[in-house]
């Protein structure tokens, strides 16, 4: 099998990012003898020097073919107003693709609010109340006068459900194989209660994995003072805008914070963080989430595509980069190290050929 992998680069530093990222990718996949077809692709500030939009039609063409593709952080705070060519490339929305796995993983050789802090984080994207990523036309909010708001949020059987599947498929990878739905269906008891009513249907599905519900508020709380206690959590797009934050608060910050955004048949990798600007071009971006992001692409292609050799180049990126970080001798400097952003990818990508 050949699997078809898109480079997408981003703006400012994911222009040093993901090359490390795809260096490291390309490492394992060499020493697992995966075969992988790589095409890169503008978007961003590139696509739209080169073709006129965020977004290119020739991209957008071209990862439809694509069984995945690796995209770094886009620096659309920066994009001018009033355009409507320069957005943020509403990729989510185009591929439909439906939850942003993101783990929370602490390391004892780093500082961070609790140890032994291991959680999966799934958030629903195509529904809830956030209109870049979930509506076609028109706003979920609108102001029929200036002492009055009004805002709408959209839950479906089906976006629900999809969430709650690929929760349970991740659980059942894992060794602790637990899901915690979490919502407030007291209080909202039709969006919330049809969420928690779709998690229960799936649940019985997966009578091996345990299933435990929590509100919001609740849960937001236990993650600050328990966090061991959970493994894998879905939930609804605002509550997991919010929880993935707390879980990346809990390990360190947001560069140690990658992220998967699933469909159906295709999976983008991207990081959580943003574009950073202010440091780019500098060499110190830390790549540890675009190169876990990467890592989360390969084992999920190895799921989905039933390639064991994807599953394989999978965890022996995730042994380098722990391996790595437990050393300490090649950590960027927000993680207490002097080492570049090449030098630490440099690293990782050595260890994965031992």
């Amino acid at each position: 099998m050949t699997l078809r992998i898109g480079i997408l680069l981003g703006d400012d530093i994911g222009l040093e990012v993901v090359p490390e990222c795809i260096k490291v990718m390309k490492a394992a996949a060499a020493r697992e003898r995966l075969a992988i077809d790589w095409q890169e692709l503008p978007i961003g500030k590139r696509g739209h020097e080169e073709h006129g939009d965020t977004l290119p039609a020739v991209t957008e063409q071209a990862l439809r073919g694509l069984d995945g593709w690796v995209m770094g952080p886009i620096g659309h705070a920066a994009y001018p107003r009033g355009d409507a060519t320069w957005v943020m490339p509403p990729v989510r929305k185009k591929f439909d693709l439906f939850a942003a796995v993101r783990p929370s993983l602490s390391h004892a050789a780093i500082p961070s609010v609790h140890r032994d802090v291991d959680i999966v984080f799934l958030r629903e994207l195509t529904e809830g109340m956030l209109y870049s990523e979930t509506v076609v036309a028109g706003l979920p909010e609108f102001r029929p006068n200036d002492d009055i708001t009004v805002a709408m949020r959209v839950n479906t059987r089906k976006g629900s459900n999809r969430v709650a599947r690929e929760a349970f498929e991740i659980a059942r990878t894992r060794r602790r194989r637990k899901v915690t739905a979490a919502h407030k269906e007291p209080v909202y008891r039709l969006a919330c209660g049809m969420f928690a009513e779709e998690c229960r249907k799936v649940a019985k599905e997966y009578p091996d994995v345990v299933f435990d519900e929590m509100m919001i508020d609740s849960i937001a709380m236990k993650l600050v003072t328990d966090p061991q206690r959970f493994d894998v959590v879905v939930t609804t797009n605002q509550f997991g805008d919010i929880l993935t934050d707390i879980g990346a608060g809990l390990v360190g910050g947001l560069g140690l914070a990658p992220g998967l955004c699933v469909g159906e048949k295709q999976a983008m990798a991207q990081a959580t963080h943003g574009s950073a600007p202010d440091i780019t071009g500098r060499n110190i971006a830390n790549p540890y989430a675009m190169i876990i992001s990467g890592q989360m692409l390969l084992a999920w292609l190895g799921r989905k595509r039933d390639e064991p050799k994807a599953a394989a180049a999978a965890s022996r990126i995730q042994a380098a980069v722990t391996k790595v970080i437990a050393d300490g001798k090649h950590l960027t400097r927000d993680l207490g190290g002097q080492a570049s952003t090449t030098d630490m990818g440099d690293a990782i990508g050595a260890a994965v050929q031992e």
